[in-house]
């Protein structure tokens, strides 16, 4: 949660800008028009002499322009401020970062509770539909107003993320960077049946008035706090609502009618009742309806049509409970992305906490975009090293690389740290994708803007097309798979060839170890003792081989590594399985056998 530490606190204020329209007024997607425009917003940082550094904060369903920082009397902070400030993931020491309230908000940008110049009475019941895109649109219109015309990255969680991909597609040269956290391109059928509950109980209130309620004595709190009630239960998981309540009863309390006297009843009443403080029920109607009515493929036919001229960098980033936004929705824009051949990540968090975990958990997520954010820049191709970390083993780059025809693109399946698609990049002419399921591997493949994919790869590469790349490379990976069949014939899918290392277990010194001892040798090559080795099929090159003509599948080169003066000895004299301490093999399809 926000950090008290008053050292750390920055005041800043809400300001307004009262944006300059033409004649016709801010006209809507609806064809109607807004005669005036202000916008409530708040900036961090100095935006620098060309305007380049700006990040621009796309709001979540209910909040507000205070995303960090602290007003002067505040009890607490912005409601992103543990992700926004000097030093933090977004560093307002680096960037210029904007923040605003959307349209149709009730916290200082033109709404449903703002006053009608026609009438001069709030707009009520007149304020006209609005779109996901009438919203960005009038970001858009906010950013130009600070003298901005191409932001350094726009980032939003929930239905912020939904505003973020909106950008994406509606302005595809004006972002460099698209974060879009715990969203997607529409709400599942699910998401929208909660929605149009909590819409339906505002709707029904007695004091709703056919939203003509700003000069009646009684609004339609009640309704507006059950949809709050209803809508909260989706931002949490059944964990999280296990943990923080069970089946807990309250202490002491008599409970009247029926209710029921449990914890979760009475947490759930205290957040309508604070939430009808804050929040205005016909903004709270135009908003969730803007959000129902959001989706990028029925709106340009298909999410690749809606995508293929984004100029963005993507990171979409899915928590593993959220169940408002599945990440199965995100997997779904990630593969269409990366089938667009965009530079394009996919991370999945995992957290018990649902789809509020993007507000409460940080230390990870902070991770995740300080890395996407602060790439290292390289303006030099760096030197050819001669060994790159890779899965946590040493490899030679150039044994590697000489495989791989310069200006291919790969998939490197445990990628590691990304150094080998970096180095690839910066010396051969080669673009890649790694894949990796260990959060600090991604986070570090994501500082060296390399293209990463949070998976794990015994579940498939259902995210990749088929002949999505020219070569996969699984290095020192293929021992550690539950089913390495099964992946190899997965790669050869998704690529017409494969380089694949992997440590032989058919070597003389695994061998001896076993004659001599009884024991499972530990090796440079199988560095591990049997209880914490995470190699779970022990193989030989001679097994490999066979695998490969049992598949039908071409070993088109295959390279035997030895260190040791010994095992060099013994690949001279031609004994490969006994000397090999550990093994590259560049395998194809059967009909793809030649070599370009």
């Amino acid at each position: 949660m926000a950090s008290e530490n008053t050292a750390n606190r920055f005041l800043v204020r809400t300001q307004t800008a009262s944006i300059t329209l033409p004649p016709e007024g801010f006209v809507l997607t609806s064809g109607r028009a807004l005669k005036q425009l202000d916008i409530a917003y708040e900036t961090y940082g100095t935006l620098n002499e060309d305007h380049s550094n700006a990040i621009l904060i796309c709001s979540p369903l209910t909040t507000d322009a205070h995303a960090a920082g602290w007003h002067e009397g505040d009890r607490k902070p912005g409601w992103w401020d543990d992700m926004i400030g000097p030093g933090k993931a977004i560093d307002t020491d680096r960037y210029f970062v904007i923040a605003q309230n959307m349209l149709g908000g009730c916290k200082g940008t033109t709404g449903p509770s703002s006053i009608n110049p026609d009438t001069g009475k709030p707009y009520g019941s007149s304020f006209p539909k609005i779109t996901v895109e009438d919203m960005v649109h009038a970001q858009r219109l906010l950013v130009k107003h600070l003298g901005i015309d191409v932001l350094e990255a726009v980032i939003g969680g929930s239905m912020g993320g939904m505003q973020a991909l909106q950008w994406a597609v509606g302005y595809p040269d004006k972002l460099r960077k698209c974060l879009c956290i715990a969203a997607s391109a529409s709400l599942s059928a699910q998401s929208l049946g909660f929605e149009v509950i909590g819409r339906k109980v505002i709707l029904n209130d007695p004091h709703f008035h056919g939203g003509d309620y700003y000069d009646k004595p009684s609004r339609p709190d009640g309704g507006l706090a059950y949809a709050r009630m209803i809508g909260h239960i989706t931002y949490l998981s059944a964990v999280a609502m296990h943990q923080k309540f069970g089946r807990n009863l309250r202490p002491g309390m008599e409970p009247a009618n029926f209710e029921t006297g449990f914890e979760v009843e009475s947490y759930l009443n205290h957040q309508g009742e604070s939430f009808v403080k804050r929040f205005d029920a016909n903004s709270y109607l135009h908003i969730t309806h803007a959000m129902d009515r959001f989706d990028l493929e029925s709106a340009h036919g298909s999410l690749e049509n809606a995508f293929r001229n984004s100029q963005a960098e993507f990171l979409l980033v899915a928590l593993s409970s959220d169940w408002l936004f599945p990440p199965e929705q995100t997997r779904q824009l990630g593969k269409t992305l990366l089938r667009l051949k965009k530079v394009a990540s996919v991370v999945e968090l995992n957290s018990p906490h649902g789809h509020d975990a993007f507000l409460l958990e940080v230390e990870h997520l902070s991770a995740v975009i300080r890395g996407f954010l602060h790439q290292v820049t390289q303006d030099a191709p760096r030197p050819l090293p001669r060994r790159v970390r890779n899965g946590g083993a040493s490899v030679e780059f150039e044994t590697l690389s000489d495989m791989i025809k310069p200006g291919s693109h790969i998939l490197d399946i445990g990628c590691g740290d990304g150094s080998f698609v970096d180095a690839l990049f910066w010396t051969r002419d080669i673009t890649g994708i790694g894949i990796d399921r260990d959060l600090d591997h991604v986070v570090a493949c994501l500082e060296k803007n390399v293209p990463v994919v949070q998976a794990n790869v015994d579940l498939g590469l259902a995210f990749f097309d088929d002949n999505a790349f020219d070569y996969a490379v699984l290095n020192r990976t293929l021992q550690e798979m539950k089913r390495p069949r099964e992946v190899l014939r997965e790669i050869l899918r998704v690529a017409p060839r494969a380089i694949v290392a992997f440590p032989n277990f058919g070597h003389v010194d695994n061998r001896l170890a076993l004659l001599r001892h009884g024991t499972m040798p530990v090796t440079r090559a199988l560095p591990h003792h049997w209880y914490d080795t995470p190699n779970i099929h022990l193989f030989s090159l001679n097994d490999f081989r066979r695998l490969c003509v049992d598949e039908g599948w071409v070993v088109e080169q295959l390279l035997p590594v030895a260190r040791s003066s010994r095992s060099r000895l013994l690949l001279n004299l031609g004994f490969r399985n006994l000397g090999a301490e550990w093994v590259i093999a560049r395998i194809g399809r059967r009909t793809d056998s030649r070599i370009p």
